[in-house]
């Protein structure tokens, strides 16, 4: 067993079993493929532009094959860069399609406020672990994940997360590879439904980013707030140890889980 969630394949990837999700042995948690299209995002941009915008949709569920990306900048503006990627199969069935936007980076003098994080990871209780995924080594075991207020089942949380395994081998993940790898959990760790009655799978994920993070730990301050027709809305505010510095937004299809 690799540890990393992708192992590198010619010209594409391999998923590996830290990257299985809570609905399927077959089926990979959302996070670490949404990680892999930030990356390819990341690699074609120059070092004084950082992504501020990048929007999945998640087509279909990813399962364990190979997988490649397509990732091509559309717009070169002097402050301003737009892209898009497809991570699909390798007979080209569409799995995620993405956008984003990144901004040139302009160095200014301001006196900027402080925001008080949540509870640091140093200070919560020991590691949770979901337990409600489908084999005993996936996502829930390749992230740590620490509640630094509520906890599982409550509508409204915060938690820190961070990755255990890398998501390539030998490669330090960066932070915003980081970032998406656990932003897709926002609804997993504040779901208001019974897991054991209802499935709440989450159609897309939009990340809106102010700065790069510092150091591994993300911490999710998410609330998901549901109706009787069967959709969902998980937002999460995302803090490093030194405050805020983006948002995800998840919308989510609730569903009675088929009787066994």
């Amino acid at each position: 067993m690799t540890d990393a969630f992708f192992l590198p394949d010619g010209d594409g990837f391999l998923p590996q079993v830290h990257a299985t999700g809570p609905w399927s042995a077959e089926f990979l948690h959302g996070g670490p493929p949404c990680a892999l299209v930030t990356r390819g995002f990341e690699r074609k941009l120059p070092d004084d532009f950082q992504l501020t915008r990048v929007t999945f949709e998640l087509l279909r569920p990813v399962g364990f094959e190979k997988l490649t990306l397509r990732t091509e900048v559309e717009t070169e503006g002097a402050n301003v860069r737009r892209g898009t990627a497809v991570l699909e199969t390798a007979d080209g069935k569409a799995l995620i399609r993405a956008t984003a936007m990144a901004f040139r980076k302009e160095p200014l003098m301001l006196d900027l406020g402080q925001e008080t994080p949540p509870p640091l990871p140093a200070s919560t209780p020991e590691p949770f672990e979901a337990p409600f995924f489908p084999t005993p080594v996936g996502y829930h075991t390749a992230m740590e994940t620490r509640f630094a207020r509520g906890g599982l089942g409550a509508s409204s949380v915060a938690a820190w997360m961070r990755m255990k395994v890398p998501l390539l081998p030998d490669e330090k993940p960066s932070p915003f590879v980081r970032t998406a790898c656990a932003a897709d959990s926002g609804a997993g760790v504040s779901h208001p439904v019974d897991i054991k009655t209802f499935t709440f799978v989450n159609a897309d994920l939009t990340l809106s980013l102010l700065r790069r993070p510092k150091g591994e730990w993300i911490c999710l301050e998410a609330k998901t707030t549901v109706t009787k027709d069967g959709m969902g809305l998980a937002d999460t505010r995302l803090w490093d140890e030194k405050g805020p510095f983006g948002r995800g937004a998840q919308g989510l299809i609730i569903r009675p889980r088929a009787a066994s």
